[in-house]
């Protein structure tokens, strides 16, 4: 999608971090932004910035936990600007928590936001993509945990986040051949305000009150992490040079090489196991 200008995009968690990096780069591209976030006082405040800087933006207060507000979202987005060309799924929360000690709220809330959000917002705003006939692209923000375990107490996170990579290589595959890009971003340490995302937990998913995000405090590892705005110009490059794998940090290479040695580490014990090897099962190593 080499050509940006004028072309409309909606973007999820678009108040602050790498929703509001991803904003700002689209807009000074020529780009006309839908912002959506559940933060309402944040998210006026950003798009008032931005308008005031020459931005055509918009923006909503949306939950994407609740299927009804992606569909309602999308419909404002078409009212605004009359068509959406660039979708970013990029919501994120996290519970940190051993797997056993983490309530069923916290799960359903993380799988909420970070996988069910990402489905509503396909099935909302892509027939819409789809259906311009025009080129277009649709990006969700996963992580360097989709692809590799990110430690003990990240279960929730980790999960939706292999999730999302998971649906995101189905939908590249379905739209290959087509003229709307697909891209998965997996960030690694990146300033954002991840730590806050509890203040807007949903009543009906209990409180995070005594839940951090993590079971380690990454407060000072976020600080030093990456400036969000430098995220929103490489997803913007990533859709214009139809990138599917968006990576912030390639020293992480080599977290998936140690953990791919280990996947095929798992294979050349499977072919000379005992059970496969006695049943001669097919790619084990046995005598005839």
């Amino acid at each position: 999608m080499k050509d940006v200008a004028g072309k409309i995009a909606f973007i999820t968690g678009a108040a602050s971090g790498m929703g509001l990096g991803m904003a700002k780069a689209f807009s000074r591209a020529g780009m006309k932004i839908m912002m959506a976030d559940i933060d309402a006082d944040e998210l006026g405040k950003a798009a008032d910035a931005l308008k005031a800087e020459g931005a055509d933006v918009d923006c909503l207060v949306c939950d994407v936990t609740v299927e009804k507000s992606l569909f309602e979202a999308a419909d404002a987005t078409l009212d605004k600007f009359g068509k959406v060309n660039v979708l970013c799924n990029n919501a994120g929360v996290s519970v940190g928590g051993m797997t056993e000690e983490l309530s069923q709220q916290d799960w359903d809330w993380v799988i909420a936001v970070n996988e069910m959000g990402v489905i509503y917002g396909l099935r909302a705003f892509l027939p819409h993509i789809k259906g311009n006939g025009e080129a277009g692209h649709v990006m969700s923000t996963s992580s360097m945990a989709g692809l590799v375990n990110a430690g003990p107490g990240w279960g929730p996170y980790n999960a939706t986040k292999f999730a999302v990579v998971g649906m995101m290589e189905v939908l590249y595959s379905e739209l290959k051949d087509s003229p709307v890009g697909v891209s998965v971003l997996c960030p690694g340490g990146v300033n954002t305000r991840i730590n806050d995302a509890g203040r807007h937990r949903p009543a009906r998913f209990g409180s995070s009150d005594d839940r951090p995000i993590a079971l380690n405090d990454i407060g000072d590892t976020l600080k030093l992490g990456l400036d969000p705005d430098v995220v929103g110009e490489l997803v913007l490059a990533g859709i214009r040079e139809d990138q599917f794998y968006i990576f912030t940090d390639p020293r992480a290479r080599q977290w998936v090489e140690r953990r791919f040695e280990r996947i095929m580490q798992g294979f050349s014990w499977s072919e000379r196991s005992e059970p496969l090897v006695n049943a001669k099962a097919p790619g084990t190593v046995w005598k005839s």
